[in-house]
């Protein structure tokens, strides 16, 4: 989940030092020497990778106002944030009106600047979750909104897009904490029911003696107890969606009941004397196998039919394991929103590890396990300290787990890219490091500390061998971005040598 960050300035030395200070925090960094180059990038696949833009508003040609308001019109989300040599008021109001994020003037402190990026960047991730809790409360979540890429969750959008045409009633099944409800949102959303009411019914959670009133109301004084009029969850729905969740866990006698509901679009209140007609869309949803269920007596065979008119299955995700990832990032971003979080993302071997595991628990079970390690997380990265229930797994991939032995903070309180764990790093003697234990030299022969410059070259030599020349997986491991690896080859004057 890393975050890139567009640096547009046409003074090349602002640029060198804004990166530095970003790639410093762990930001990778693109950069354009104007605003026709940097709209360019923004449009490209490259640009979808971009989360912020630092912006100088004095340039040659497009000036700095003039890139915000255009970026802002194809993407009105991405948090932008304007500096300049001149500051004065009327500049900071326009430059607000148009839609930036912060101000401030050059020069600006290292500390200053990256406040104002985690600012903007956890002000932009809040929005968003606001944006989904309002869709959600609304009944108007889409598609878009399920997490993934995978074959087989895209099949599942497929099929519920051509389901969201019609009012065909939907079983979907699936294990426990796969989405279920999740999909069943987006099918409402993506209909003409959008907006209306989306109400869901937990069967197996209601008591025996109370399924007939809450899903289909009373009168008051029908039965001890009944004190006033309550209209079931059916009337709820009038107009919208009704989603009735382990629908399998329901009562024979409330199965009757159902059925008569779906046949003729009309439910019977207890203590009522007539029907109420209510125009609900029925979706369905259980973690059963309900043709077993009805060989074995335990549901009504007419009531599957009238429920499994169009059957979407959801695969677990052991099944779909290449939107592990996806999920993770989106669910960091959800916990730093609503807990006020600085987490960046996952260290690569964890998510490794992260990612062949068989999560029994689905989704859900994944979900918690990440909002456990984001609120405990002492570091910018996830690491295997933060999955103690999944000690083993880590153990067997030999990844030990206990204190750090690299620490993801620095002195100035800033965070650093994520960093390999390995003994190596934990602090061997200057003699030691100058010697051939260690892969890259941090002394030189007479004991002292090389600079940056020359162990950042022997690192990146490091990795190309080690990687082969896939320069992917070698940009991965280092923590930049592909863009910011080729610079720094240029700048180095390495060559890729890829395996023969």
């Amino acid at each position: 989940m890393v975050k890139t960050i567009l640096i547009v300035d046409d003074d090349p030395t602002q640029r060198r030092l804004m990166r530095a200070v970003c790639e410093k925090a762990g930001y990778p960094v693109l950069q354009a020497a104007n605003g026709e180059s940097a709209l360019s990038l923004l449009q490209s696949q490259q640009g979808a990778d971009v989360a912020l833009i630092m912006l100088d508003l004095r340039m040659p040609g497009l000036g700095g106002m003039e890139t915000l308001k255009r970026a802002k019109s194809f993407r009105e989300d991405l948090p932008v944030i304007v500096l300049t040599a001149q500051g004065g008021i009327d500049t900071v109001v326009e430059a607000m009106q148009s839609g930036a994020a912060d101000f401030f003037v050059k020069p600006a402190s290292p500390e200053r600047v990256i406040v104002s990026i985690k600012n903007a960047l956890n002000l932009t991730t809040l929005k968003g979750e606001v944006s989904r809790l309002k869709r959600k409360h609304e009944g108007a979540m889409g598609f878009k909104d399920l997490i993934g890429d995978s074959t087989a969750l895209r099949h599942v959008m497929r099929l519920g897009e051509r389901a969201a045409s019609s009012n065909i009633p939907i079983l979907i099944t699936g294990e426990s904490g796969t989405g279920k409800e999740m999909v069943a949102r987006a099918i409402q959303g993506s209909s003409d029911r959008s907006g209306r009411p989306f109400i869901t019914v937990n069967c197996g959670a209601i008591p025996e003696n109370l399924v007939e009133s809450i899903l289909f109301g009373h009168e008051k004084g029908s039965f001890t107890g009944a004190s006033a009029k309550h209209i079931g969850k059916f009337q709820e729905a009038d107009t919208g969606t009704i989603f009735l969740d382990e629908v399998g866990e329901l009562p024979a006698d409330m199965q009757v009941k159902l059925l008569r509901v779906l046949q003729e679009g009309e439910v019977d209140p207890i203590g009522s004397k007539r029907p109420v007609k209510v125009d609900v869309r029925v979706i369905s949803a259980t973690n059963r196998d309900l043709a077993e269920e009805v060989k074995a007596g335990r549901f009504r065979e007419d009531l599957f039919y009238r429920l499994n008119v169009f059957p979407i299955e959801i695969p677990s995700l052991r099944d779909r394991p290449e939107d592990i990832p996806a999920l993770i990032d989106h669910f960091i971003e959800r916990y730093n929103a609503e807990e006020r979080r600085d987490v960046r993302g996952v260290r690569h071997e964890v998510m490794e590890v992260l990612c062949a595991f068989k999560w029994p628990g689905n989704v859900r079970q994944l979900e918690n396990s990440i909002f456990r390690a984001v609120v405990l997380a002492e570091n910018a990265y996830l690491s295997a300290d933060d999955f103690p229930h999944l000690a083993d797994e880590f153990k067997a991939a030999g990844i030990e787990t206990g204190p750090p032995l690299v620490s993801d903070s620095q002195d100035d309180g800033e965070e650093s890219a994520p960093q390999p764990r390995t003994a190596k790093a934990s602090g061997a003697a200057p003699a030691e490091q100058s010697g051939g234990d260690a892969p890259v030299a941090v002394f030189d022969r007479d004991g002292h500390l090389r600079s940056l410059q020359e162990i950042e070259k022997d690192l990146i030599e490091l990795a190309i061998e080690t990687y082969e020349g896939k320069m992917s997986e070698v940009a991965r491991r280092l923590g930049m971005g592909r863009s910011t690896l080729y610079r720094k080859l240029r700048e180095h004057d390495l060559e890729i040598k890829r395996a023969s």
